[in-house]
């Protein structure tokens, strides 16, 4: 039997790419490479997850939004990504027309992995890889040193084969990002180039 392979788009929304509210460099690039990517390879995935973070207008989503003191930029952040709202939606160099499962997560608390999201039928993520039977996972996106991170950790975490493609990934920093791609590797996440 065929194996059953999905790509993971994280985040790729208009307040994490240049100009939004947690802009990332590069992010507007990893948008576009992520469209030319498919197009390239259009029978690559069975199914194309893409995550948005999608966060609550009218609280803090559970510490994760500064609102009383200045972001930290570790586990507070400023607004961002609000539901309903041009900076929560995707990027509009990233063509979602192959996108088989939305995933919404952080709402009404803080989350960076897209498996603490639920798709945007209301199934949490881990039940709709189940069902579909999906076997590997490719991860690309925003950001390598955090929501891309998180992803892959707890991908590979459920036994299946984890690849990061790096260069369709922009993270917060170099440092840590660099940082990030060698702890996924230590975890058994290959990290490889997208050709």
């Amino acid at each position: 039997m065929p194996v059953i392979r999905a790509l993971f788009i994280i985040d790729v929304q208009n307040d994490f790419t240049e100009g939004g509210a947690l802009g990332v460099e590069g992010g507007e690039a990893v948008a576009a490479g992520i469209t030319r990517y498919l197009a390239e390879h259009p029978h690559r995935y069975d199914q194309v997850f893409a995550s948005r973070d999608w966060h609550d207008a009218d609280n803090d989503n559970g510490g994760h939004f500064a609102t009383t003191n200045a972001p930290d930029f570790v586990t507070t952040w400023p607004v961002h990504c609000v539901a309903g709202t041009i900076g929560a939606d995707y990027h509009a160099s990233l063509n979602t027309s192959a996108v088989t499962v939305g995933v919404r997560k952080g709402q009404g608390r803080p989350a960076y992995s897209i498996f603490e999201g639920v798709t945007d039928e209301g199934e949490p993520l881990t039940q709709r890889l189940v069902d579909l039977g999906v076997e590997e996972i490719d991860v690309v996106g925003i950001a390598t040193d955090y929501c891309v991170l998180a992803s892959a950790l707890d991908a590979v975490a459920t036994g299946r084969m984890v690849r990061v493609l790096d260069d369709l990934v922009a993270g917060v920093a170099p440092v840590s990002s660099a940082l990030a791609l060698e702890q996924l590797a230590a975890a058994g996440v290959q990290v490889e180039r997208s050709s």
